[in-house]
C-alpha cells in the first residue's frame, strides 16, 4: 500500500467512528490486531488486546459504558514510512459516574500490512487529565 492509500485507510477509520459505524471500524482491522491503549490509562488493563472482538469488548463497549459521549476533535492524519500512520487528536468526553468533563490531547500510531488491514494500534494519551476526570 502507498502512504497516500494507508492515511485514506485511517481517514476511513475516524470518518467511521465518529457516525458509529462500528463494522465498518471493526472491518478496517486485521484478525490479529494488536491494539495497546497508554499506560496508565484504565482500559490498559487489557492490554494488548488481540483481534476485533477483543478491542469492541475491551476498548470500545467500556467507553460507551462510562462516558455519557465521548468523541474525537481535531484529528489530523500524517503518512510515515514502513505502512505507519500517525493521527494527532483530542477526546472529547464526559464520564458519567463522576459528571466530569475532558479533552484530552492524543496521538495514535497505527501500522498497516501490505493488504490495507490494520495490524497494530498504540495510543499515547494525558492519562493524568483521563484519570482525573474519573475521580
Amino acid at each position: 500500500m502507498t502512504t497516500k492509500q494507508n492515511v485514506q485507510i485511517i481517514d476511513s477509520l475516524y470518518n467511521a467512528f465518529s457516525t458509529g459505524d462500528m463494522p465498518t471500524v471493526l472491518g478496517l482491522m486485521d484478525p490479529k490486531i494488536a491494539w495497546n491503549e497508554a499506560e496508565g490509562n484504565s482500559l490498559a488493563d487489557g492490554n494488548p488486546y488481540i483481534g476485533p472482538d477483543a478491542i469492541l469488548e475491551g476498548v470500545f463497549a467500556r467507553l460507551g459504558a462510562n462516558h455519557e459521549h465521548f468523541g474525537l476533535k481535531d484529528a489530523k492524519v500524517h503518512g510515515m514510512s514502513d505502512n505507519m500512520v500517525l493521527a494527532t487528536l483530542r477526546y472529547d468526553a464526559k464520564v458519567k459516574a463522576t459528571g466530569k468533563s475532558y479533552n484530552a490531547q492524543a496521538a495514535h500510531l497505527w501500522t498497516l500490512n501490505d493488504g490495507g488491514k490494520i495490524m497494530a494500534f498504540q495510543q499515547f494519551v494525558d492519562t493524568k487529565k483521563l484519570a482525573d476526570s474519573e475521580k
